[in-house]
């Protein structure tokens, strides 16, 4: 039995409608695997939630940095509500622990996984707007996010390359990037990788790194720079 109770003190929040709480929870594959049980997927709320944490950052960081211009905003809010972002909140909460699960997602490690968890703090977000209104779910957000605001007003935080390329290709030509890597060269204790990104078949940037990850970022940041100005 799920403690339903227990997750809204950990959310601090009072549901009044805990169905939407149990939905933001739940997985695809548990609905494969039990085909009669009563809610939906998360899915829906994951869409709405998305959206209104796009609001309520972009809303704060408006009045936060009202010398900023519009690019600089754009990056800072991507680095915000990226998946790395949201899965390193969510982990913070245990929301994996009340994930409801199909058996082989569960096996798969689907409790700790970044999309699984970024996925589900999204759909709390959906579920607390339709369930306790802009204000107290605004409060949730900004309360979640604000050890990751103040390392923006230090300074800390740079731009997610990755998610600003994505949020561009997935609104201009509703695409998705994908990243190759083309080279590993060098001895093991100083690898240097190389990485392509691609859009379609398209190759719209290359990086190099220590390691992939950083690789791909310079990748992503070649191709957001140049679709940028292509795009105007």
């Amino acid at each position: 039995m799920v403690d339903w109770d227990s997750c809204q003190r950990t959310l601090g929040a009072d549901f009044n409608n805990n169905a939407l709480l149990e939905q933001a929870f739940v997985h695809s594959s548990y609905l494969n695997e039990n085909p009669d049980f009563t809610l939906p997927s998360n899915e829906r709320l994951e869409f709405l939630g998305d959206a209104i944490l796009d609001f309520v950052v972009a809303e704060r960081l408006y009045t936060e940095f009202p010398k900023l211009p519009e690019g600089e905003l754009t990056e800072i809010r991507a680095s915000l509500v990226c998946h790395e972002t949201l899965a390193e909140i969510a982990s913070s909460l245990k929301l994996g622990d009340w994930l409801l699960l199909g058996q082989g997602e569960e096996t798969s490690g689907g409790r700790v996984k970044q999309s699984n968890l970024a996925n589900t703090m999204e759909a709390v977000i959906g579920a607390m707007y339709l369930d306790q209104g802009l204000t107290k779910t605004r409060e949730l957000v900004l309360r979640q996010l604000k050890p990751f605001l103040n390392k923006v007003k230090r300074g800390e935080i740079s731009p997610n390359y990755k998610a600003l390329l994505q949020e561009l290709t997935q609104s201009k030509e509703h695409l998705t990037p994908t990243y190759h890597l083309v080279a590993a060269t060098g001895p093991d204790h100083n690898k240097q990788f190389i990485v392509e990104v691609l859009v379609e078949s398209n190759a719209l940037g290359r990086g190099m790194g220590k390691n992939k990850k950083t690789a791909e970022m310079q990748a992503a940041r070649s191709a957001w720079e140049k679709l940028r100005c292509s795009y105007g």
